[in-house]
């Protein structure tokens, strides 16, 4: 028996990436649909206070909606010197959501007088589970790097051009998306919690 899974998003790559991480520990035993299924469906509004709270309300939304088992995540730029911002308000941090030149040149600005040594910083994404009888999962994984003082790259999307992971000497935006999925906050937490969304799809038998 086979379960169909929503994927909260519109993004093509992010429900091909999680197929093939649910493939790899229960092939064929989900079928992974994204919102393009729903094309009905409004954004969910994010007011939540932190990333576990925005996903999980994406979740659960998602799930009453279409009565299907929901996935979603929430993620965002952690900076050390900013006291954890952006963080839940990166998406948004400039003032118009989804304005990633703008939010990208307001952290440089923010940063322009301090030092490579206190420039860390990482990634944080929650992925959350909600199923229609209530039940629910999160997980939370990390990207820890630093902030370059100019983006470099062309590649990846919102703050990955200033961006540089631990241990390398490029951007997040210089990075194939594989070596980005690999590493990255969100394909970690996507990994942690698909063992989870196999145990609790299977209890719905």
């Amino acid at each position: 028996m086979s379960h169909t899974l929503l994927l909260a998003t519109r993004n093509k790559g992010k429900i091909e990436e999680f197929r093939r991480i649910l493939d790899a520990i229960a092939p064929g035993a989900i079928k992974l649909v994204g919102l393009e299924e729903f094309p009905e469906l409004p954004d969910v509004l994010e007011d939540g206070s932190t990333f576990e709270e925005n996903a999980l309300k994406k979740a659960r939304e998602m799930s009453l909606a279409t009565g299907l088992p929901a996935i979603a995540d929430d993620s965002g730029l952690c900076v050390d010197v900013l006291n954890g911002d952006p963080g839940i308000f990166s998406a948004r941090w400039a003032g118009n959501h989804g304005d990633d030149a703008a939010n990208t040149a307001k952290v440089l600005e923010q940063l322009a007088n301090i030092s490579d040594e206190d420039r860390g910083a990482h990634f944080t994404c929650v992925a959350a589970l909600y199923l229609p009888d209530g039940r629910s999962h999160c997980q939370e994984a990390r990207f820890d790097g630093w902030i370059l003082h100019n983006p470099v790259g062309e590649r990846g999307f919102g703050y990955d051009p200033i961006f540089r992971p631990d241990g390398l000497d490029i951007s997040s935006a210089q990075m194939s998306a594989e070596d980005k999925d690999a590493i990255s906050h969100r394909g970690k937490s996507l990994r942690a919690i698909a063992p989870h969304v196999i145990t609790l799809l299977n209890s719905l038998r």
